[in-house]
């Protein structure tokens, strides 16, 4: 369905209306939002620290002991608290004493006339799980981080938010400290935020409406003033127009518009395009037959470069040692970029990638030449180094043209990953080590090919392991430019491909051609693009294997931190993320624990442990080994967290804990040892 100009002027100033409407609307909302946020926030810290630090020491010991719910400092207490609770209208107030995994209520205030139900009440001495107590993940957390503060003698920083079927909530928690700092309880302030929601809410729809009414108004004024001076004047040149089409005659046709502005422009200068148009219209059917033909010559000579460069992806389905792929934009229909692969003899695979000087036809037509001398010296044997200097001289004869192009060659021994690469004034390589980045490889470039007869190049030697990936490119890739004639660069280059490394290569390229892309935006591509990848899946058994770290220490708790700070350095080294970092370091601790406890029951004993990347690049491995009493940890069924303490019995938490938080765990009795074994994937940290 078509839309006249008018009604198009009415959607578009109604869209940018309501766009406004709903940004001013918001960024207030925001700036409400946040101001509220920040100073119940503030009430929720200052109230939590200022009840905390005005109890008297001795009143909460007395309170903690046994029977402190039948003491005067009890009783006095909990008037205290139910007075500060009413007052401030604080949702919750209580004081309590948390350990590692459980918090006991003390006291719990109960204001009736504020709404609360006696019924809810949590008893003197009740002691919660966090578990239990949590509605989620986020809320169990809170517990957690309440624990760790209180356990550091300190308050916390900020409040704790809590958002799910419990309420919108603020938590504010601050210890009570004995004479000597050291925290030995701790009052719970809790403010319900709904309210504040509510409001802000309230305030978004009012905001909305004010401004939706504002804009309709204005909307209606404009309308009136757009179709006087606008809509009706062009309307007369469509008609006109129109009429000038379905006639087909362009001579002694002319329209006249008196407006004074653009629009009158518009009128003069369509009279004057019918004036030339008759001319131009002799010409057409020329031009276009023209320009179909050099089309479908060029589309031709597309199909034919392009069936020239392997197309067939995977290249070798049979062959596992390896995975490549390339991949060649050119700026116009045809290039003088150039990339080739394929296996000299069974275990020699060459790689070319190649730039002519120029584009179009001709550096296409130099293309084909320099490709297919390449490859009928490189299928000889001959070296890299050697391939190179003959093929350069036989482009040196005869080139009236004065073209030349830049060459990396390498050929990799497949039974060992050694790479022999010589280089013709071509860009920099890119290598990708297993456990690290891409870098570029600062090779010594030779002159290029066809520019000097008896030019000497030098090849140099690689040595590529399992995991490792090169990555070459023409400079179509980082003399990539934006509208502001900046250039994509190598930096710039390196960052997407790391960004991109865990991908294979038939993934890589597209990605990093949409990075190039996205970079260059609406500014024409001016040079070929052209990419090749190439990683190095597997060697030989024997060649790939990677050694793990190792510690023995007794299995004592005083070398918990000895075995914690073997781990977390380890993983350091492998720029593993912090928090699976803290993930694997619980794990560690716990397992550990359990084996100092009960490993040795009839004397000392000593426990190894072992770290080393395995499987996928990034996989880590843990490995606890003792030869205490044989015990399987994962033959006992898993504590069940929805029972109270009292009906789940001790133990198994921790071992549920291990569980849930790494993505494998093992255990086997092999020599006379436990051998417990902990595996958890990640990503490096960019």
């Amino acid at each position: 369905m078509k839309l006249k100009l008018l009604p198009k002027f009415i959607l578009s100033l109604g869209a940018l209306g309501v766009v406004l409407t709903i940004t001013i609307s918001f960024f207030s909302y925001i700036n409400s939002k946040t101001y509220l946020e920040e100073m119940f926030a503030q009430n929720v810290m200052v109230g939590s620290k200022s009840i905390a630090s005005m109890l008297s020491i001795e009143d909460v010991k007395a309170i903690i002991s046994e029977d402190g719910d039948k003491t005067e400092a009890y009783e006095r207490t909990v008037k205290l608290l139910n007075t500060l609770k009413e007052d401030g209208d604080i949702t919750f107030l209580s004081l309590v004493v948390p350990d590692e995994d459980s918090v006991t209520f003390y006291i719990d205030t109960m204001v009736e006339s504020m709404g609360d139900d006696p019924a809810q009440q949590i008893s003197y001495g009740t002691d919660i799980l966090y578990v239990d107590a949590a509605k989620d993940e986020a809320d169990l957390e809170n517990y957690y981080i309440a624990w760790e503060y209180y356990a550091k003698n300190q308050a916390i920083p900020k409040p704790l938010v809590t958002d799910n079927s419990y309420g919108y909530n603020y938590t504010a928690v601050s210890p009570v400290l004995d004479e000597n700092g050291k925290a030995i309880a701790e009052i719970q302030y809790i403010l319900d935020m709904q309210e504040v929601r509510s409001y802000l809410n309230s305030f978004l729809y009012t905001m909305l409406l004010i401004s939706l009414g504002i804009i309709a108004v204005t909307l209606l004024i404009y309308i009136l003033f757009v179709r006087c001076v606008v809509t009706n004047p062009i309307e007369k040149l469509a008609k006109f127009t129109q009429h000038i089409t379905d006639s087909g005659e362009f001579k002694n046709h002319s329209i006249e518009i008196k407006t004074g502005d653009e629009i009158e422009g518009l009128g003069n200068s369509f009279n004057y395009m019918l004036e030339e148009l008759e001319r131009y219209v002799e010409n057409l059917a020329l031009v276009t037959a023209e320009k179909e033909r050099i089309g479908a010559e060029l589309g031709v000579a597309k199909h034919i470069q392009a069936s020239m460069l392997p197309s067939i992806f995977p290249a070798f389905p049979e062959r596992e040692e390896f995975e490549i792929y390339a991949s060649m934009d050119p700026a116009k229909e045809v290039g003088g970029d150039f990339y080739d692969f394929f296996l000299v003899d069974d275990d020699h695979l060459a790689m070319v990638i190649a730039d002519v000087s120029g584009k179009g036809v001709p550096a296409a037509l130099f293309m084909v030449i320099a490709k297919t001398l390449i490859k009928n010296c490189t299928q000889t044997g001959a070296t890299p180094e050697a391939v190179l200097e003959r093929v350069n001289n036989q482009l040196c004869e005869n080139n009236e043209a004065e073209m030349f192009v830049t060459v990396w060659l390498g050929i990799l021994e497949l039974s060992t990953g050694k790479l022999i690469a010589a280089n013709a004034g071509h860009e920099y390589p890119a290598l990708m080590k297993a456990n690290g980045s891409f870098e570029l490889i600062h090779d010594k470039h030779g002159f290029v090919l066809a520019g000097m007869e008896g030019s000497r190049y030098q090849e140099y030697e690689l040595t590529m392991e399992p995991g490792d990936t090169l990555f070459v490119y023409t400079d179509g890739v980082a003399e990539a430019t934006d509208v502001n004639e900046e250039l994509y660069g190598t930096d710039r280059m390196l960052t997407a491909l790391n960004r991109v490394k865990e991908k294979r290569p038939e993934e890589m390229l597209p990605l990093m051609k949409q990075d190039i892309d996205a970079f260059v935006g609406e500014m024409p591509q001016f040079d070929d693009i052209t990419m090749l990848c190439m990683r190095l899946t597997s060697l030989p058994a024997g060649d790939s294997s990677r050694e793990m770290k190792e510690l023995t220490v007794p299995a004592s708790l005083d070398y918990l931190e000895k075995v914690q700070a073997f781990i977390e350095g380890e993983l350091e080294k492998q720029e593993c993320p912090m928090k699976i970092v803290m993930q694997i370091l619980v794990a560690v601790e716990e397992i550990f624990v359990n084996i100092a406890h009960y490993a040795y029951p009839n004397g000392d004993g000593n426990a190894t442990i072992r770290f080393g990347m395995v499987g996928e690049p990034f996989q880590a491995k843990i490995q606890f080994q003792d030869s205490g009493i044989p015990f399987n940890p994962l033959a006992k069924i898993d504590a069940d967290v929805t029972l109270s303490a009292e009906e789940r019995g001790i133990g198994g938490l921790g071992i549920l804990m291990v569980k849930r938080s790494m993505d494998d765990m093992s255990y086997e009795y092999r020599d006379g040892c436990n051998i417990l074994t902990i595996k958890k994937h990640f990503l490096k940290e960019l």
